[in-house]
């Protein structure tokens, strides 16, 4: 069992950066994979981007590439997802989720592990 907790969310310019964070309960977290979500009022759920179990591997939408960045730090447990150049159009609720043992997915349905949520609202 994993649980995990996002921070990091707040209101922000457009242009500026955030830093997300998921941190995790349980040892054995550096063997899950782990992937970004968000979801903006009105839309589904959408995948941001993923980072393997060792932290060797990302992937990212397109829509963030070269904006994005996810980095882990195994040691505590935490994920990061670093967004910088933000639009409004990146407003939306960011979920971390986590699988075990597995490479990075893309869809939600193969993601065992859900966090709360935390906001992010990028004003023009």
């Amino acid at each position: 069992q994993v649980q995990l907790v996002e921070s990091g969310g707040g209101l922000v310019q457009a242009g500026g950066s955030l830093r997300l964070s998921c941190a995790a309960s349980g040892r054995t977290f550096s063997t899950y994979a782990v992937g970004w979500f968000r979801q903006a009022p009105g839309k589904e759920r959408e995948f941001v981007g993923g980072i393997s179990y060792s932290g060797g591997s990302t992937y990212y939408a397109d829509s963030v590439k070269g904006r994005f960045t996810i980095s882990r730090d195994n040691a505590k447990n935490t994920v990061y997802l670093k967004m910088n150049s933000l639009k409004p159009e990146d407003t939306a609720i960011y979920y971390c989720a986590a699988r075990p043992w597995k490479s990075i997915a893309t869809r939600l349905d193969e993601y065992d592990y859900w966090g709360q949520g935390t906001q992010v609202t990028v004003s023009s």
